[in-house]
């Protein structure tokens, strides 16, 4: 995915309200908007560069939106928004092996009245749900992890995962790494045991778990390998 225009370069001064993060531009103290409202742990520490996109839609308050953080010299891309369009471009471009040529993509597919996956996919009259995670968490040099914070949403997607097995899909999570230079993935027990619990569950039942690392630059991110899932 192409980012619609070149990223300006910041200094991260602080995040606030979950939605905001005022960040330094060249001489100026500008305040963009963040669309990832998850706790960013490990990523927020005042001095990190900062990667922002330029808007210039008059209806929107806020002129900038942030994109990339670099924490520990890994460019890690923050936007939430981004990583379903990430996947989609992966899905219709076969870089993911295990759902290349597919006969037909469709996105935010309703489950049930409770449940939209984010995929749904055919090949050879199979159908496949398919639902994402964001991951932006790492805290050694190699290991990429999810959650960063408890996420019970999380845990009834892996139920409901479950369950579409029953009535005939195969199912898929796709762990979107974010950040540069994983080689590892594994799900944070000391952060949320319940999912890493739900995690096991649906494992056993069928869901097929995947994590993919992305290739990230101010110009674009987009799959750029598949990483083990180390722990489970």
């Amino acid at each position: 995915m192409k980012f619609t225009k070149s990223l300006l370069k910041g200094k991260l001064i602080k995040r606030y309200k979950r939605f905001f993060v005022d960040v330094q531009l060249n001489k100026e103290i500008v305040t963009a908007h963040c669309p990832n409202t998850g706790s960013m742990k490990g990523l927020l520490d005042e001095g990190n560069e900062v990667y922002l996109l330029k808007n210039d839609d008059p209806k929107r308050k806020l002129k900038y939106g942030l994109e990339i953080i670099k924490a520990k010299n890994n460019l890690v891309g923050v936007n939430t928004h981004m990583a379903n369009k990430i996947v989609n471009h992966g899905l219709s471009n076969n870089l993911i092996k295990e759902l290349n040529k597919n006969d037909s993509i469709k996105s935010e597919v309703s489950y049930n009245k409770e449940t939209r996956f984010d995929f749904l996919v055919e090949k050879n009259k199979q159908k496949s749900f398919i639902e994402v995670k964001n991951v932006t968490l790492f805290r050694d040099k190699k290991t990429a992890e999810f959650p960063d914070a408890i996420t019970t949403r999380g845990s009834k997607h892996l139920l409901t995962l479950i369950d579409a097995i029953k009535k005939g899909y195969k199912t898929y999570l796709i762990f979107l790494v974010q950040i540069q230079n994983m080689e590892y993935f594994k799900i944070a027990k000391d952060i949320d045991d319940k999912y890493h619990k739900n995690y096991l569950k649906a494992k056993k039942a069928g869901v097929n778990f995947l994590a993919y690392r992305c290739k990230i630059s101010s110009k674009e991110i987009l799959i750029e390998k598949k990483i083990k899932i180390i722990n489970g």
